[in-house]
């Protein structure tokens, strides 16, 4: 028996009609994230709340338990029930969530609330990035992933710009963002409902190189086996290295504001209009980044070079948070160009591992994408228990170095990544199932 709302797809999509699903799924991600967004709020909060760093981070990590659990959970459900059939309830579900967050008054409270809308988030989300997969043939894979990822990124800024505009109106309330969010993303969860579709499981066992053009590489009589995942090296290069590169960003996403009310005693407002600079260009080079490695059909090299630049830009970053006197418009400038230059490397960098796990199984999407955020999840929270601890000894300076140091990390584990160096002129040749792995 078939839901009414999952529409199942016995042949691949062109044109339009494959652009508006993915719209959908990026609008999925996009509504998501910012169901899950309190960064913004989190001044406000531990005023509120009669609340201390420690703890906030305390409540944040159980959320985030919750959601990598979740995550994993919803990756595995995924592959073996559909995209659909587990985004769209879930989505709605989350968005009544976003309500009960206005009935917190203590951090008690908080935690409950919080590790409610983690988990079903979680759940809920792990189907995303495998639809892009499913509709993002590989010469569009890159650009793909830019807009999927403009789901997080693009909530971290309209969460820090809707923060900024609308919390003088509403006196400072941190309830009054629950209450948009809820709003928005009730709206929103119907929209998608009725336009997005899934793919049948025989299209989903394909790789398509080109909106016409696919390789039938699985016997769909044999059961997807974790093992053809696991095995690979390549795998536990991309989701452990990821993992560190993702600590500057998770530090950005979760305390950015905080970070930066408390080292130079700005407003809440400003902060959250930096942090929206910040978001701002890396928005844009996602896209230009992952247009072009799509052209030269190159993930590597944008990876490792984005990565070096947000090197860079956060040593200097780090030194200018123990100065005094930083103007607004230096931390803007910095911030942004900092949000530039990590969307140089992901965008690739998602399209590269989207690839090397289709190379393993291509049933196997929501799988790796589960252990992705499980492992996501699981550096957000050490990051949660951690960087309150080292703020209250030492800084937040201190912290930057420690995140600039996961960066530099990720560096060495690109070159274990499958891939070319340098664009190469080639015939697109048929490969077997095993065969992609170098």
């Amino acid at each position: 028996m078939r839901l009414s709302y999952v529409r199942e797809l016995d042949e691949y999509p062109t044109g339009a009609r494959r652009m508006k699903i993915l719209a959908m799924a990026v609008l999925a991600i996009l509504i998501g994230s910012y169901e899950g967004q309190i960064a913004p709020v989190v001044p406000l909060l531990l005023k509120d709340l009669h609340m201390t760093l420690a703890t906030y981070g305390a409540v944040s990590g159980a959320a985030a338990i919750a959601g990598a659990i979740a995550s994993i959970l919803g990756g595995r459900l995924t592959d073996r029930l559909g995209r659909v059939r587990l985004l769209v309830p879930l989505m709605m579900l989350t968005a009544v969530c976003c309500f009960v967050m206005t009935l917190v008054h203590s951090p008690r409270d908080l935690l409950l609330a919080r590790i409610l809308l983690a988990f079903v988030d979680g759940v809920a989300m792990a189907s995303t990035a495998p639809l892009i997969r499913d509709f993002s043939p590989r010469l569009g894979r890159a650009q793909a992933f830019g807009f999927w990822t403009w789901g997080p990124v693009g909530a971290n800024f309209l969460a820090a710009a809707i923060a900024g505009w609308t919390l003088p109106i509403f006196d400072e309330s941190w309830r009054s963002q629950f209450v948009i969010m809820g709003c928005f993303s009730l709206v929103i969860s119907l929209v998608i409902a009725v336009n997005i579709a899934d793919l049948s499981p025989e299209l989903r066992a394909r790789i398509q190189h080109t909106e016409q053009a696919a390789t039938q590489v699985v016997d769909l009589s044999e059961p997807a086996r974790l093992r053809s995942l696991f095995a690979r090296r390549n795998i536990w290069a991309h989701v452990v290295g990821i993992s560190l590169w993702l600590v500057l960003y998770i530090t950005l996403s979760l305390f950015g504001p905080t970070m930066l009310v408390q080292s130079l005693g700005i407003s809440a407002a400003q902060a959250n209009t930096i942090m929206a600079a910040f978001w701002s260009l890396n928005l844009i080079t996602l896209i230009i980044t992952g247009r072009l490695s799509d052209r030269t059909q190159l993930r590597k090299p944008f990876s490792l070079g984005g990565t070096i630049a947000a090197v860079l830009v956060t040593a200097y970053l780090a030194v200018v948070l123990g100065q005094e006197g930083v103007s607004t418009g230096t931390l803007m400038l910095v911030g942004a160009l900092l949000g530039g230059s990590l969307g140089v490397a992901y965008a690739p960098w998602m399209a590269n591992y989207s690839e090397d796990a289709e190379d393993a199984d291509p049933r196997l999407q929501g799988t790796a994408w589960g252990l992705f955020g499980f492992l996501t999840k699981g550096i957000a929270v050490i990051g949660l228990l951690a960087i309150p601890y080292v703020v209250k000894v030492t800084n937040w300076q201190t912290w930057l170095f420690i995140a600039l140091g996961c960066l530099i990390l990720f560096i060495p584990a690109i070159v274990m990544f499958n891939g070319p160096w340098r664009r190469t002129a080639r015939t697109p040749v048929t490969v077997a199932l095993g065969e992609a792995e170098g």
